[in-house]
């Protein structure tokens, strides 16, 4: 079996390759599609499992796309840091077969500082990766509501790198498990950070969260809320969009526009760079270096 795979239709948005590492997803989110494409209960999604020999075939799959001009979103369907993570490490396996065959990486996850357990091969990608976080809500209690198993959007994160207390931190705890102090220190280490928006599901919780990470994101990706409990009937699309490009365009932000939000405020006028979502893509590998 293939693990990296050509996404279509709203998918092939994020990533011209994608990977997903895991059967399931632990953060419990209740917009998640996934269980419907996978024709299974909520509940039996929360079960999670790393696919079946999952390593070996990432490992036959980056012989093949050695070098590869387009980067591999990790991941598209579930979580790279889920909690499950923790246990696996399939995530950071995955990292170090991407960066010993040249594959660029673009890193999504709602794990908050799960993602710094990797920080060391994450730094060694250098341009080649992006790290990025799904942010819904600015709300704590919201975003708990909505995502009860995924990180917190805004609490302090732990001073794990600080030796004194490093043995008061381990992968997975409960607290703090937040999304923007992990930009933060991402963006402090050098790492091309990015956020996605994406559901849109209050635009007042949303448009507050990309004021409050402009210090610490490089670049944006904004949708909206499709086909819930009908909450994307009663929202004004154009408004929202208004005021996102005009908050990241006065901050020189680089932003992709996903396609469902165009068509839902046409009358929003968009720049070429901003509706073509490959402009975010990671930079490849150049393979003319004889002596790596």
């Amino acid at each position: 079996m293939s693990i990296i795979y050509k996404p279509k239709g709203k998918a092939r948005e994020y990533s011209p390759l994608a990977a997903n590492f895991y059967n399931g997803c632990d953060h419990g989110c209740i917009y998640c599609y996934a269980p419907g494409i996978k024709k299974i209960t909520r509940e039996q999604y929360l079960s999670v499992s790393p696919r079946r020999d999952i390593l070996h075939e990432i490992e036959k799959d980056c012989k093949k796309y050695a070098y590869s001009k387009k980067q591999v979103l990790f991941n598209f369907m579930g979580d790279p840091y889920c909690l499950a993570n923790n246990e696996f490490k399939i995530t950071r396996g995955a990292l170090k077969l991407m960066l010993s065959n040249h594959i660029p990486v673009a890193v999504l996850s709602k794990g908050g500082s799960r993602i710094l357990q990797d920080i060391d091969i994450i730094k060694r990608f250098g341009e080649h990766i992006k790290v990025g976080a799904t942010l819904t809500f600015f709300d704590p209690e919201l975003s708990n509501e909505w995502e009860p198993g995924a990180a917190s959007p805004t609490d302090r994160i732990l001073t794990f790198f600080d030796p004194e207390l490093s043995n008061e931190w381990e992968p997975g705890a409960a607290d703090p498990n937040e999304r923007i102090a992990t930009l933060e220190k991402l963006h402090d280490a050098g790492i091309k950070t990015w956020a996605s928006f994406e559901p849109v599901i209050d635009p007042e919780e949303s448009l507050r969260l990309i004021s409050e990470t402009l210090h610490c994101v490089d670049e944006y990706k904004i949708g909206k809320i499709n086909n819930f409990q009908g909450i994307d009937k009663n929202i004004d699309w154009t408004y929202f969009l208004a005021k996102t490009v005009e908050i990241l365009r006065n901050a020189n932000k680089p932003f992709y526009i996903k396609y469902d939000l165009r068509q839902a405020a046409p009358s929003i006028k968009l720049f070429g760079n901003e509706v073509l979502s490959d402009e975010f893509n990671v930079t490849p590998w150049d393979q003319c270096n004889l002596f790596e």
